[in-house]
């Protein structure tokens, strides 16, 4: 199923500067003719990963929508919030804002988001999903007017992560006639959160500034966030959508946890580290063109590039790091108050990345059902520097690491629906080929290497009545390794497999009654091998890699109650989600974990239910999320660590409750409370304990006009 081949690279070179401008002047080129066309009536060209609601009665695995109306009603203020909407969705907090969230599916870790993949408007969000795909930036919420999640055999559509699923988020659908809105919101914690939204003619200009206290002291974040999109039509058989976006954050954020000491005298919002600081800098453009072949085809190229800058300052990367001395650490285990301008230390970490690419879809619809293949060229570029400061303030200082990192990833995919009677059958297969290099700029090693998959995959459906599908799908899944684990600073070409799994549902989709509609699906998840990276293990485990078996059941129902009630359910149970064998260090073999252990982060149970009650123009919700108990490290360690990297993770049941009232067509107040009880409890232990948003009391006003 896999090959890989290595080689030496050669050359040294710089490849970000001539790819971009390349790519951008082919872009603009583009533009300008669609610009120069004309235009006669404007249509949205985009990619579609679940498409409207009439549209899940063909897709054969679980599928899940939350629409714009589901945001308004409970007055979202993170993506963290929104997924656990979603039954078989974790996501792990972290700073608070939802800036970096932890998401995964099926009981896969979620640090970071790696193991699953990441859209917007169906083209990938993030920076780096074949060499790094690691998500330090996230965009606001706000942005977004819908959310599709997709799991199953239909992930293979896309890429590169097919194991866990898709999550899409879907920007605004450009307005034709003039028009927008205002809204502004405040809240404890200095929060303030300002949006415009204007549109006309097929354009669409929205723009989000955001910002507020984190989840600890010495925390607080600013964002900018401006999105333009423009849809047209050419002409009778040709669409145009444009995209243009800038997200700027600015945060005084730390990286590293707290120990049990501090966390215990201190409380969970404890934080010295005042001078630690965290800026990004995002440009985004893309293009989809939509070709009309004939009634029946339709070609979707889409083309698109992305910069991003990152620059982490910080004195400490985790609850016992090196860097402040052993003093300083002794005094944090002992639960000490510290002096950060005592540390002579800042180290920076500095990440810039380009990731360009283009990828045509094929559509044709046929007398016996739907054929889809596509084919994509996908490219990394990464430029990774670490300078370690001897002041608590520094900026600048030694360059202790300076490295190139180059992905060119080539995948194509083919599918074909074939409908019979109540029936719809699905093959589907994938492949990809990654070829990555990585040069050490500070002693010219460097290396190379190659890694190819074909992973193929079928679904079924079945439509015994206009309200009920029967669903199931089998699939091989597939997931790269990083970068900087398949080749070492040396150059060295490291022994680590991708991620292979055999994936398997079976559910049903139906409505009850006229009003519920119900979604249930087991799922199972098998690793031939699955890898663990030290941060995401806990601990300072090292890269290691083995095999893991993950099987549940997931549930969501929603539906009217009657005298205006409203209630909503998602509910995720995983009986397992184990090792089937010790994992083993990449680098020498040896045991890390046990044999039938647990796996880090994998709560056992997930529930979010809501009751909401609409009357008139008043429309309120009380939502409570819980959380399962969950481990931290591969040991299943119970007692907490004086470092507190490890130890139990207690279950949490979070409320939130919101109210809108609508005075008239373009005004509507609302109210909103996250963490309506206060309660403080650790969602992380990987660096040291981290614990959620405190209580958020929030009131605004938005204006249609």
């Amino acid at each position: 199923m896999f090959a890989r081949s290595t080689s030496e690279c050669h050359r040294s070179r710089s490849p970000f500067k001539p790819t971009a401008l390349a790519f951008a002047a082919a872009t603009l080129a583009l533009c300008s003719q669609a610009v120069n066309a004309n235009s006669t009536e404007s249509t949205l060209a985009t990619v579609e990963v679940i498409g409207s609601e009439e549209n899940l009665i063909k897709l054969p695995g679980s599928a899940n929508i939350i629409s714009q109306t589901d945001l308004d009603n409970s007055r979202a203020f993170t993506v963290n919030e929104v997924l656990r909407k979603v039954p078989g969705v974790t996501v792990r907090d972290e700073e608070g804002f939802g800036l970096r969230p932890n998401i995964a599916i099926r009981g896969l870790n979620p640090t970071r988001s790696t193991k699953v993949t990441l859209l917007e408007d169906g083209l990938p969000l993030s920076y780096a999903p074949y060499g790094d795909n690691a998500s330090y930036y996230h965009p606001m919420i706000d942005r977004y007017s819908r959310i599709e999640v997709l799991k199953g055999s239909s992930a293979l559509l896309f890429g590169p992560q097919t194991v866990g699923g898709v999550i899409n988020y879907i920007t605004p659908t450009p307005r034709q006639e003039f028009g927008g809105s205002l809204q502004g919101t405040l809240g404890n914690r200095d929060y303030f959160n300002g949006r415009i939204g204007l549109g006309g003619g097929g354009f669409n200009l929205d723009y989000v500034r955001k910002q507020g206290q984190g989840a600890r002291d010495n925390t607080n974040h600013e964002l900018d966030d401006l999105n333009l999109k423009y849809a047209f039509s050419i002409d009778e058989r040709n669409a145009l959508t444009l995209r243009a976006s800038y997200y700027q954050e600015r945060s005084q954020v730390t990286y590293a946890g707290l120990t049990q000491a501090e966390f215990e005298r201190f409380g969970g919002q404890y934080n010295p580290f005042e001078n630690d600081r965290f800026d990004i800098e995002r440009i985004g453009t893309s293009a989809t063109h939509d070709f009309s072949i004939n009634d029946n085809a339709t070609l979707t190229t889409s083309i698109y590039y992305f910069q991003f800058d990152r620059d982490w300052w910080r004195q400490a990367s985790n609850s016992q790091d090196a860097q402040c001395g052993g003093a300083f650490n002794n005094a944090r285990l002992a639960g000490q108050a510290v002096d950060v301008n005592s540390c002579n230390s800042n180290q920076g970490r500095l990440r810039y990345y380009e990731t360009y690419g283009i990828e045509p879809r094929l559509t044709v619809a046929h007398s016996a059902g739907e054929f889809q293949a596509g084919v994509k060229a996908h490219f990394e570029d990464q430029d990774r520097r670490q300078i370690n400061g001897s002041s608590p303030t520094a900026r600048s200082g030694v360059v202790v690491e300076n490295n190139l990192r180059n992905t060119q990833a080539y995948s194509a995919f083919v599918s074909n629906r074939f409908d019979i009677n109540q029936f719809s059958i699905t093959p589907i297969a994938r492949y990809e080929s990654i070829d990555v290099e990585r040069l050490n700029q500070l002693d010219g090693s460097q290396g190379a290497t190659q890694i190819s998959a074909f992973t193929p995959g079928i679904g079924v459906t079945w439509n015994p009545s206009p309200t009920l599908t029967v669903f199931s799908s089998l699939h091989e899944g597939f997931a790269p390794p990083r970068v900087e684990d398949l080749i070492g600073t040396a150059g060295t070409v490291t022994e680590v497999d991708a991620e292979q799994s055999t994936n398997f549902e079976v559910g049903v989709r139906t409505q009850l009654g006229e009003t519920w509609t119900l979604q249930s699906a087991y799922f199972r998840t098998d690793f031939s091998n699955l890898i663990a990276v030290g941060s995401i293990a806990g601990g300072g485990t090292p890269l290691s890699q083995g095999k893991a078996l993950f099987e549940g059941l997931e549930v969501n129902a929603n539906g009217e109650l009657g005298m205006g009630f409203l209630g909503r359910l998602a509910y995720t149970w995983l009986p397992t989600a184990d090792q089937t064998e010790a994992f083993r260090n990449v680098s020498n073999g040896a045991l890390v974990g046990v044999e039938g252990n647990r796996q880090p982060y994998a709560p056992r149970h997930t529930l979010t239910a809501a009751l909401g009650y609409q009357q008139g123009k008043l429309r309120s919700e009380l939502e409570a999320q819980y959380v399962g108990q969950q481990f931290s490290d591969f040991a299943n360690t119970v007692a907490p660590t004086p470092d507190g990297q490890r130890g139990e993770i207690d279950a949490v049941t979070v409320w939130n409750m919101s109210l809108n009232y609508q005075f008239d067509k373009a005004t509507t107040g609302f109210l909103s409370a996250k963490n309506l009880f206060d309660k403080t409890y650790i969602t992380d232990r990987t660096r040291g304990i981290i614990v959620g948003m405190p209580r958020l009391l929030q009131i605004g006003v938005r204006n249609d006009f």
